[in-house]
């Protein structure tokens, strides 16, 4: 299960209503659960779906100090494998079978990439809104270690002894949000190396 967090002004509910407008079309219909701080998504295929196997992927939303975490579920690939292994079965027993199963093969493709969907869909909606994976300015107040004085974000000294505060500035994964401490050099939530600002 990957989870990222977006920061800013930002419901559950705003984020699962981009899903619903974005993938409720063709063969793919979106199905949403709860409402307020936590909300899920389930995009799946259609009954009466005009091509392609079975899939479904669950979204869920939570309300989070000053953001939305973001869970996106495991896909089920049982029906694209098979619907892929029958047009490789029919092509392998006349290559003109292919031609019909065109549509099939299409759809299947179009379900493979739709974790990577979900991912784009949601991050252009969040850059539209004004939120992201930068931290917001109310998350980025910090507590001088010494005399525990809030301080302002990027203050190098603190306003009230002047120690420096340079180790506690708050920072996050550029790749899901995730607020990380100073030593950390590997995300602990994507595992992906941490960028340098």
């Amino acid at each position: 299960m990957e989870q990222r967090v977006f920061h800013g002004q930002i419901t559950p509910e705003l984020l699962a209503e981009c899903l619903l407008v974005h993938f409720n079309r063709g063969n793919l219909e979106v199905i949403k659960l709860g409402d307020g701080e936590q909300v899920a998504v389930q995009i799946r295929s259609r009954r009466e779906r005009n091509a392609g196997g079975d899939t479904a992927l669950g979204v869920s939303f939570q309300m989070v100090e000053d953001g939305v975490a973001v869970q996106v579920g495991q896909q089920t690939w049982a029906g694209i494998a098979a619907s892929l292994g029958f047009s490789a079965l029919a092509a392998l027993r006349n290559p003109f079978n292919l031609i019909h199963r065109l549509d099939d093969i299409a759809q299947d493709l179009e379900y493979l990439q739709l974790t990577d969907e979900v991912w784009k869909t949601l991050e252009a909606n969040a850059r539209f809104i004004g939120t992201g994976y930068d931290i917001s300015e109310r998350l980025r107040s910090i507590a001088c270690e010494y005399c525990l004085t809030a301080n302002p974000a990027a203050a190098p000294n603190c306003v009230s002894c002047g120690a420096p505060l340079g180790k506690l500035q708050p920072r996050s994964c550029r790749n899901c949000g995730f607020i990380l401490l100073e030593a950390d050099r590997t995300c602990p939530n994507c595992r992906r190396p941490v960028r340098l600002r």
